[in-house]
């Protein structure tokens, strides 16, 4: 074996822990992420929509908007 497969399998070795270590190590509390109750995230107080635009060459445009 030689100095550049060495290296190489040392980089791919490194990148594997890497990714095992973030898969399992032990996450920081969040009160938005683990409750599920909506009172710590301010996402939940604006409204849901969805805008749809419509053209066609030669014809009506129309604009759409959904309340979800």
């Amino acid at each position: 074996m030689n100095w550049q497969q060495l290296v190489s399998l040392s980089i791919v070795g490194a990148t594997v822990f890497l990714l095992l270590w973030t898969k399992f190590r032990r996450r920081k509390f969040s009160f938005a992420r683990d409750t599920h109750c909506g009172c710590a995230g301010g996402s939940h107080d604006r409204p849901q929509h969805s805008v749809v635009y419509r053209a066609r060459k030669g014809g009506r445009q129309e604009i759409i908007v959904k309340m979800k």
